[in-house]
């Protein structure tokens, strides 16, 4: 028995080898063949598939330099710099998970009337950085780091060789994460443009709060070195500091949170950062128009803007996973529609972040809310490129009508 064990084990090893030799020589597969292949197995269901954001292809693109991409969607799992309830980490799976339905064959959005995943855009899902929970000093350095890598990477060269100046560099879609994510994108948007970046700011709370704010004896409020600093409620204080935001030309909008102290002074403060503020209550008053019209007049339509979306702009009823939320928000439809209505915007970049899962339901509504609005985000870049095609070709056709 054990010599026909051992002839077994044996004929087994060179049939293998065999095989292996075999497909070594093969001759190399004709394109005929690989696109039947493709058109027989290279779509997936909204729930097959492995889950990258809207089944686009997935690399590490942090690991490889030579993938060109116009749209890189990237994950942030970090959620050590919250006040409340932790979760965000989970937040990038959470939303890619939401995105299950969106596919490039079922991807056309007719109030922009174009497929943001077939048009002239490469969008790729560029997996996650890998950030460390144990030190956010660290952490910081590697969000840095990872953002300005992507960021400094070259467009497609389509993109790079046609002329078209919004279309030079690539953009990031970052999927977070807590709000603190947003100071190291704004770090490296500074150092990849070379200015100061407007943001767009989505959120019930103010993120420019001075970090003494959140008391403690244990630290020196005038040092600004000290760890704590660093949190999900001082970012853009941070980054104002700094000189990575453009004064005068940033906008918060659907803010309804408490302030410090017995006196406004928290806005007070904001105002001096060069921040103008649109309520959540605004909307009763000004509509949803009169929202986009405040914003648009803010920052137009040349200055590079960070768009910056915390779920928690929504109402928690409808949005209900997330770590610091607050009643009273906009429902998903109108923050949607004010997304659309400022696509003229020069996004360079954008966020959602404070998506926990944990505190979700079991639709998963938080997470597809989130997956709507990236779906619209990158909606609004398309076609801001294709408007920017035109507008070049058009600039171009009357130059030499000139000569």
């Amino acid at each position: 028995m054990r010599w026909n064990w051992i002839a077994f084990l044996a004929g087994t090893t060179c049939v293998s080898a065999h095989a292996t030799h075999h497909v070594d020589d093969q001759e190399p597969f004709s394109q005929e063949r690989l696109d039947e292949l493709q058109r027989k197995w290279g779509i997936d269901w909204g729930f097959s598939g492995i889950s990258t954001f809207a089944h686009l292809p997935h690399t590490r693109c942090l690991t490889h330099p030579e993938t060109r991409y116009d749209i890189a969607i990237l994950g942030a799992p970090f959620d050590t710099a919250v006040s409340y309830r932790p979760g965000a980490r989970f937040g990038p799976r959470a939303i890619r998970s939401g995105s299950g339905r969106q596919t490039s064959f079922r991807g056309f959005n007719p109030r922009a009337n174009l497929n943001p995943y077939t048009s002239w855009a490469k969008i790729v899902d560029c997996g996650d950085i890998p950030i460390t929970p144990f030190d956010n000093v660290l952490a910081l350095r590697q969000m840095s780091e990872a953002f300005l890598e992507l960021g400094k990477r070259p467009a497609t060269a389509t993109s790079t060789e046609s002329g078209v100046q919004y279309l030079e560099k690539p953009k990031l879609l970052t999927l977070g994460g807590d709000h603190s994510i947003a100071l190291p994108a704004l770090r490296a948007l500074k150092e990849v443009y070379g200015q100061p970046i407007a943001v767009v700011h989505f959120d019930a709370h103010l993120d420019t709060w001075h970090p003494a704010k959140y008391p403690s004896a244990w630290i020196d409020p005038e040092d600004p070195s000290t760890q704590s600093f660093f949190n999900h409620g001082s970012m853009f204080w941070i980054a104002a500091t700094e000189g990575l935001i453009a004064n005068g030309s940033s906008v918060h909008a659907g803010l309804r949170t408490r302030l410090s102290g017995d006196e406004p002074e928290d806005y007070t403060d904001d105002s001096q950062q060069g921040w103008i503020r649109i309520a959540t209550d605004d909307i009763d008053e000004i509509g949803v128009k009169g929202v986009i019209t405040s914003i648009m007049n803010r920052v137009g339509t040349e200055m590079p803007v960070y768009l910056s979306i915390d779920i928690d702009v929504i109402d928690p009823g409808l949005a209900p996973g997330t770590g610091t939320p607050e009643p009273g928000g906009w429902t998903t439809r109108e923050l949607i529609r004010i997304l659309r209505g400022i696509e003229g915007m020069n996004v360079i970049g954008a966020d959602i972040v404070e998506v926990s899962p944990a505190y979700d339901g079991s639709a998963e509504t938080t997470g597809l809310a989130a997956a709507q609005i990236a779906y619209e985000v990158l909606t609004s870049m398309v076609r801001k490129g294709l408007i920017e095609q035109a507008r070049t070709k058009v600039t171009s056709h009357e130059s030499k009508d000139e000569l």
